[in-house]
C-alpha cells in the first residue's frame, strides 16, 4: 500500500475524528471493536449502536473482499451525529445506484453489505468510480438534541 494514495471522500470529514486508519482483512475485528468503543463514546447506544456497528463492519468487508484488500476508514461525531466513511481503491461499482436499495433474494448469496448499511443507519451515501469507492454513514447520537 502505497502511502500516497488518493483515498476519495464524499465530502468533508468533520472535525472531532474519533478514528482514522488504513487497514486489511486482518484488521476488521480489531477495528470493529474500536468502531463500536468510539461510537459509544460519542453517544450512540443499545440497538443504534449495535446497528451502526454491524453496517460498518459490512462496509469493512466490501472494501477488502471487493476493493483492492485495503481500505480507509475514518469515523467522527459532527452535530449530533456518529460519521462514518469507508473507502478502498477498487474499479468501483459497474451498477452504482442512486436511488435507496432494494432488498436482495433472500436466497441470494451475496449483495445484502450496502442494503444492511442503508437500512441500519439514518444516512447512506455512496460515491463510485474508477478510482475506489466511498461509503459514508450516520447514525443519530443518543446524546444530541433533536
Amino acid at each position: 500500500m502505497r502511502e500516497d494514495q488518493p483515498w476519495p471522500t464524499v465530502e468533508g470529514i468533520g472535525t472531532e475524528i474519533l478514528l482514522s486508519e488504513t487497514f486489511d482483512r486482518e484488521a476488521i475485528t480489531a477495528l470493529r471493536h474500536s468502531v463500536a468503543s468510539c461510537a459509544e463514546a460519542a453517544g450512540l447506544a443499545g440497538d443504534r449502536l449495535d446497528d451502526f456497528v454491524v453496517a460498518v463492519n459490512e462496509l469493512l468487508t466490501n472494501a477488502v473482499r471487493h476493493g483492492g484488500g485495503v481500505g480507509r476508514v475514518a469515523l467522527w461525531s459532527a452535530d449530533g451525529e456518529v460519521v462514518c466513511e469507508v473507502s478502498d481503491s477498487g474499479h468501483g461499482l459497474r451498477d452504482a445506484r442512486q436511488e435507496p436499495s432494494v432488498r436482495p433474494p433472500a436466497d441470494q448469496p451475496g449483495g445484502w453489505g450496502l442494503w444492511l448499511a442503508e437500512e441500519l443507519t439514518d444516512t447512506f451515501q455512496l460515491t463510485t468510480g474508477d478510482k475506489g469507492t466511498t461509503v459514508r454513514v450516520s447514525s443519530r447520537s443518543s446524546l444530541s438534541k433533536s
